[in-house]
């Protein structure tokens, strides 16, 4: 079987792609998805038209997947670990052996954000314990605020959020090297620093970030957490694998207008790509990835743009 479309990634963006693909009626669609991303992690995005209580990355997740199976998409749970190009057509083979096969191809693979693994840090994400400034900042408005992170990413991200309250520390948990210049902005600003690993985060109700407590007994309390801790996994390994262009951080660059990459027939959509990282842009681009997704297989644009 070909498919007119193939959506890797069943996040945000690929769902949002789905959702558009499918009100065309006339495209035979598949997502993979693994079932596992950042938007699984977040327990309430806060930053999304409609939902002004916040709803958790799951149920919007769950939500997307039922609007798109009722619009004709079909869904594959599995991990896309080769993707190749035959003539016309891209192969796409998923962990269990499976091949699929698609006449365009849209990677919504995103990416995973790095910190340790505490108890009680999963369940505060989206709730008390955030990892974008832009989306959640709003949320640690002069509140106590412990920035969790390694090296120069914590001391960047506490910097940010300086302008959001005064009422914050900086626990630097790997240790790592601080360059001077941002140690005397701290400084400057007020912000606490303590080098020193957590063993535990303090939780209160569920989802309810309390503090952490720090190897040696010490303990810093506060009302809200932000990790900053650099080196997230971009993923980008299928793309690569076909070609296409990575900027050095892993990130993929697409057309502005078309969100097509370097190789034709290839778009990425979301946090895989070099945007701002938010919910709602992920939804956009995979809104406007479809749009030209159908322009190519309905004949109606033959020449798209791309980098």
């Amino acid at each position: 079987m070909t498919y007119d479309c193939i959506i890797i990634g069943g996040g945000i963006a690929g769902l949002q792609a789905a959702i558009q693909l499918g009100r065309y009626s006339s495209h035979r669609v598949l997502v993979i998805d693994s079932g596992y991303g950042r938007s699984t992690l977040c327990r309430q995005y806060h930053n999304i038209l409609g939902f002004p209580d916040g709803i958790a990355g799951e149920e919007l997740r769950r939500l997307g997947r039922h609007e798109a199976t009722r619009l004709g998409v079909e869904l594959v749970k599995g991990k896309a670990i080769q993707a190749r190009k035959q003539e016309e057509l891209f192969d796409i083979e998923i962990e269990e052996g499976t091949v699929y096969s698609s006449r365009t191809l849209l990677l919504a693979t995103g990416l995973t954000d790095r910190f340790p693994k505490l108890e009680g840090l999963e369940a505060c994400l989206g709730n008390s314990v955030y990892v974008c400034p832009d989306c959640d900042g709003y949320e640690v408005q002069d509140r106590s605020t412990v920035v969790i992170g390694a090296g120069k990413a914590g001391a960047s991200m506490a910097l940010i959020l300086s302008a959001r309250t005064d009422q914050l520390i900086y626990v630097n948990h790997e240790r790592s090297e601080v360059p001077n210049e941002l140690m005397t902005k701290l400084r400057e600003k007020g912000i606490g620093y303590r080098e020193a690993a957590i063993s535990q985060i303090i939780t209160g109700k569920p989802g309810g970030f309390e503090g952490v407590r720090l190897d040696g007994g010490d303990v810093v309390r506060a009302e809200r957490g932000f990790l900053a801790f650099g080196g997230n996994h971009v993923h980008s390994e299928l793309a690569e694998q076909l070609g296409v262009h990575l900027l050095h951080n892993k990130h993929i660059e697409t057309h502005p207008r078309s969100k097509m990459t370097n190789i034709e027939n290839v778009w990425v959509a979301g946090d895989l790509g070099a945007h701002a990282e938010q919910a709602t842009v992920a939804m956009g681009e995979g809104a406007t990835a479809a749009i030209w997704i159908h322009k190519v297989l309905s004949g109606m644009q033959t020449k798209v743009p791309q980098l």
